[in-house]
Order: C-alpha cells, then structure tokens, then sequence
C-alpha cells in the first residue's frame, strides 16, 4: 500500500533548485554578456536541465523503485563505456586540463554524473543478494570492492580527483549500511591514504592544490588567487549580502563563479543568511534521504536512498569545504545549485527515486 510522497524532502529540493537559478544567472550574466553580447546564455540553458530534470523526477516518482532492477546491469554498463569513451583523444571534450564531457550533437554531458546513480543502484542491489556475504571480506568485501574500483579509476583518470572521492565515500557508507565489520572498513580506509597521497604526489597541479590550501596567501596571483577571490566573496556578503545581481567578484574576478564557486557569489549576494539558509536545506534533505532510508520496506530500498542521500550530501559538503578554504580545491559543483546540466537532471532522478521509496514507507 502506497503512503504520501515526502513532501519535506521535495520543498528543501525545489528551495535549493530556486535559489541556484538565482545565483546561476547572477554569476553567469557579466561574463555571458561580455563574451556572447547577451547575459541570458547560461541561463537559459539551465532552465531547460531544470525543466527537464524537473520532468524526470515526477517521472522516477511514480515509478516503483524495484522495477529499475532489470535496467541496472545495461546502466552500470553504458556508464563504464561512456566513462572509457570520454577519455579517447578527441572524442572526450577536454577543459581546464580534464577529459571529462562528451559532445552528443548541442548536449555537453558528463558520463561521471550518469556513474554515480548507476553505482549505486548498482551496489544496492548488489549488497541486497549478498547480505550473508558482507561481513566476509575476501567472498563480500572484495569481489565489490573490485567492481568499485573500475569505477573509481575511469574517474580518476580524467582526471576527476574530488568527484572519485565522492564516490569512495558513498561506496563505504553504503557497503557500512550493508553490514560490513568495522575493523575491514577501517583497514580499507588506512590502505586508501597511501593510495590518495600517491595520487596527489603523482599530479603537480594536485601537489600545489594541496600546499595552497595550506596558505593561499603564499602566491596571491597564482595558485592561491581561487581560493582567495572565493573568500573574499564570502567575506564581503556580510550577514545580508550586498544584493541579488550586485556581486562584484562575478565581474571576472572569481574564476567559475556560476559553475564550482557558485556558493561564494551566494554568499556575497545573500551574505551569511543566505548560505546557512543553503546549508539546513541541504542538511534537511540529508535528514530526510536517511529517515527514509531507515523506513524503506526492504534492504534494496534501503541502501539506494541511503547511496542517493550520500552523494548528494557528501558532493554538497566537499564543494562547501572548497569554497570556505577548509579543503583543498577540487573541481567538483554544488548539487542544485551550480550550473551543470548533467549533475542536475541526475540529481533530480536521484531524488525522485527517494520520492518513490518514501511512498512505501513502513
């Protein structure tokens, strides 16, 4: 028997959907109407991701969530073959140094986004058939982990540091869910620092990323200029922000601005207010996706609400860590609120999924 749809959860949702479509044309217009002679572009551009992802959430709503099982297998593969496809020389589009978008005739898409919903839909399921194995580690742990780790190494080698993070994290939370013993997920995660610090050693770029987050004030004009015009941002929105379209730091000064920066011209427009106002939303979504997860009817439900609610939460928390200077710099956007079209009619599916698992509630 079918329940009401959590309607909490879809009001934090279409909140943070509104105030991004806010800060995406604010941050977007200066530099779209002096590149392209119209503020409009970027704009309209997301509104079309919004309306559509706003479709497929209804869509995925209303959708049983046990009937994806047959599709999970076809989704998890076409995401690994678009994730080897997208990192082919002149097939993958590459910016800032990172192959990590394909051009599919007007559509930029982003396979990495697709990965991570079919990830999880995938080890959900997984995890589901093999609950009696998981707190084994070489017949549970393992075999996953092995899946896991294709994944992680597509992403990576784009590369796509923070978003391979984000996966990480969500694929330890879940397998935790799941049953796994402790002492193996703490073991997995000591063996993973070795393996992160390589990663960072191995790439210059993620090497200075790493000692500018120690002291952006060291090269104020190179490598330290992101996160400081990005504090300044903050800084100067004080505690009611100088006002929707008057932000300063979105006049070329703050790189990416509408796209990973986009909480720091939310904080300088909407000051303190605006972003602790995006921070409890994002956290009553949290609340919401995990309660949701503690009531679903079976251990499948269960641990996809619990993999969707982690991704989207832990991408929210890295990007805010970046923005605020308490993590390293890593191309990775705000959920819902960044301009991105992939990210955001996935996340949407992601939450009409949570919609659909709530309506069975027990």
């Amino acid at each position: 028997m079918r329940g009401r749809q959590d309607f909490i959860l879809l009001v934090a949702v279409l909140s943070l959907l509104g105030i991004g479509t806010l800060v995406v044309f604010s941050a977007s217009a200066p530099g779209a109407l002096y590149a392209l002679g119209t503020p409009y572009h970027f704009i309209e551009r997301q509104l079309v991701w919004a309306a559509l992802g706003i479709g497929l959430m209804v869509v995925t709503a209303h959708i049983d969530y046990w009937r994806y099982i047959r599709g999970i297998l076809p989704l998890f593969g076409m995401s690994v073959l678009l994730l080897i496809v997208v990192l082919v020389p002149h097939v993958g589009r590459e910016i800032n140094g990172s192959r990590r978008w394909l051009a599919l005739g007007p559509l930029i898409v982003q396979p990495s986004e697709l990965a991570k919903l079919s990830m999880v839909m995938l080890f959900a399921r997984l995890f589901s058939l093999h609950q009696d194995r998981i707190g084994d580690f070489w017949r549970g742990v393992l075999p996953h982990l092995t899946i896991a780790m294709l994944i992680f190494g597509l992403v990576i080698a784009e590369p796509d540091l923070g978003t391979t993070v984000a996966l990480a994290g969500t694929f330890f939370v879940m397998l935790f869910v799941a049953g796994a013993r402790s002492r193996h997920l703490l073991g997995l995660g000591a063996s993973a620092l070795p393996l992160l610090g390589a990663a960072i050693v191995a790439a210059p770029y993620r090497l200075q990323r790493v000692t500018t987050f120690l002291n952006p004030w060291k090269d104020p004009l190179g490598a330290g200029f992101h996160t400081i015009q990005g504090l300044l941002a903050l800084g100067s929105g004080g505690l009611l922000g100088v006002g929707l379209g008057a932000s300063r730091q979105a006049l070329g000064f703050l790189p990416e601005a509408y796209t990973d920066f986009a909480f720091a011209v939310l904080g300088e427009e909407m000051g303190l207010l605006g972003t602790i106002s995006v921070v409890v939303l994002f956290l009553i979504l949290a609340w919401r996706g995990y309660r949701i997860a503690m009531r679903a009817p079976d251990l499948f439900g269960s641990l996809l609400a619990t993999g969707i609610t982690t991704m989207i939460a832990l991408q929210a928390g890295i990007n805010i860590g970046v923005v605020t200077d308490t993590l390293p710099v890593t191309g990775i956007t705000l959920p819902f609120i960044s301009y991105g079209g992939s990210s955001l009619v996935l996340s949407l599916c992601g939450v009409g999924i949570l919609l659909n698992i709530s309506q069975h509630a027990t």
